[in-house]
C-alpha cells in the first residue's frame, strides 16, 4: 500500500473508532497517520493535511478531557445493578447467604455503593457474615468520599447488640487503619466496655500464624503474625513486580478497593493497555506483596477473574480480581 493509501486508511479507521467511542484507539489512529505526513515531504497538500489532522487530535484530546471532567453518575439503574450482581456472582455452589455476600460485594466493585451498603446491611443480622458486612459498608461509605457518615455507621453499631465486643474492636482497629492509610485524621467513638467484655477481647482462643515482615528502627525483620481463625487478614494494597514482557522486574503498587476471603479486587485504567495485558485469567503471578495494617507479606497471585466494566461511572476500566496466596 502507497503512503497516501495508508494515510487515508489509517483516517477512515480514526473515524470509525471515534463513531464507536473508542477515543483513545482513534487518538492512536490519528497520531499514526500525522507521523507519516511528517515524515513524507513529497505528499500533495502535505501542510494542509498536517493542519487537518493535527485539528481532528486538538478536537478529540477536548473531547476526551470533557469526559474525564465530567461529572460521574454513582448509580445506574436498578435493572442494570442486579445484572451485575448476576454476571459477577461467580463462586459455584455456596450458601444463599453467602451468595449474597459475594453479589453485595459484585455491586461495590463496579461503583454501586449506595445499592452495595442496603445490601451490606441486610447482612449484619447473619452471624457468621456480619464482619465482613460492616468492613464493607465502611469501604462503600470511603469509596464515596462520606467519612463522616460511615462514622456515624460505626458509632450506631456501638450502641447496638449485634457485634460482639471484640468484633466491634476489630472493626475499629480496621476503620483506623482505613483513616490513615487515606490521610485521614478522624477521632472514632469509643468502645463502652464492661469487665468481662475485656476479658472477652483479650482471650483469644485460636490463632495461626503467618510470616511476615516488619519495620522496627529502620530495620526488616522476620516475625510470625498472629490471626484469628474467624478473620480475614485485611489487605490494604498489593505491590507486584512481573518477571517477563516489557514491564520485567518494574514494580506496580494497586490500592485494593475491596476484599472478599483471600480474593482482593483492583481497578485499572482502561488506558493502561500494557498493564491490563498481564492479567491473564487461570495465570500466577510469583512475586506479590501485601500490605496490611500489621505488617507486609511476600506471597504470589492467582488470576480469578478480568472484567471490563462496561456500565457505570467506571466504564472502559477493568475488574480485576486475585486469589491471594502468602508465603
Amino acid at each position: 500500500m502507497n503512503i497516501a493509501k495508508q494515510i487515508k486508511t489509517l483516517l477512515q479507521e480514526a473515524e470509525l473508532y471515534h463513531s464507536q467511542g473508542l477515543l483513545d484507539e482513534a487518538l492512536v489512529k490519528y497520531h499514526h497517520a500525522e507521523d507519516l505526513i511528517q515524515r513524507h515531504e513529497q505528499l500533495k497538500n502535505r501542510l494542509k493535511l498536517i493542519d487537518a489532522v493535527s485539528k481532528k487530535i486538538q478536537h478529540l484530546k477536548n473531547e476526551i478531557q470533557r469526559i474525564e471532567n465530567a461529572p460521574k453518575r454513582p448509580e445506574v439503574s436498578a435493572k442494570k445493578q442486579d445484572l451485575i450482581k448476576k454476571l459477577f456472582t461467580l463462586t459455584p455452589n455456596m450458601s444463599e447467604d453467602a451468595s449474597a455476600l459475594e453479589g453485595a460485594v459484585a455491586l461495590a466493585k463496579f461503583g454501586q455503593f449506595k445499592r452495595a451498603i442496603l445490601e451490606f446491611k441486610a447482612l449484619l443480622k447473619k452471624d457468621s457474615l456480619q464482619v465482613a458486612a460492616a468492613k464493607n459498608i465502611i469501604r462503600c461509605h470511603m469509596a464515596l468520599s462520606s467519612v463522616d457518615d460511615a462514622v456515624a455507621e460505626y458509632d450506631q453499631w456501638l450502641s447496638e447488640n449485634i457485634f460482639l465486643p471484640n468484633q466491634l474492636q476489630r472493626l475499629r482497629t480496621f476503620f483506623e487503619n482505613v483513616l490513615n492509610k487515606e490521610g485521614i485524621d478522624k477521632i472514632l467513638p469509643q468502645i463502652k466496655m464492661s469487665a468481662d467484655d475485656v476479658e472477652t477481647i483479650i482471650h483469644i482462643p485460636e490463632v495461626h500464624h503467618v510470616k511476615a515482615q516488619t519495620y522496627e528502627d529502620d530495620r526488616l525483620k522476620n516475625e510470625e503474625v498472629k490471626i484469628e481463625d474467624d478473620e480475614d487478614l485485611d489487605i490494604n494494597s498489593i505491590g507486584i513486580t512481573f518477571d517477563s514482557g516489557p514491564l520485567k522486574e518494574q514494580v506496580f503498587e494497586f490500592k485494593v478497593r475491596f476484599q472478599l476471603g483471600n480474593v482482593v479486587s483492583l481497578l485499572i485504567s482502561g488506558r493502561e493497555k500494557d498493564l491490563i495485558e498481564k492479567f491473564k485469567v487461570g495465570t500466577t503471578i510469583n512475586d506479590v506483596q501485601y500490605y496490611s495494617n500489621i505488617a507486609f507479606f511476600n506471597g504470589s497471585g492467582l488470576i480469578a477473574s478480568v472484567k471490563k466494566i462496561k456500565i457505570g461511572p467506571m466504564r472502559g476500566d477493568y475488574c480485576v480480581d486475585i486469589e491471594a496466596a502468602i508465603s
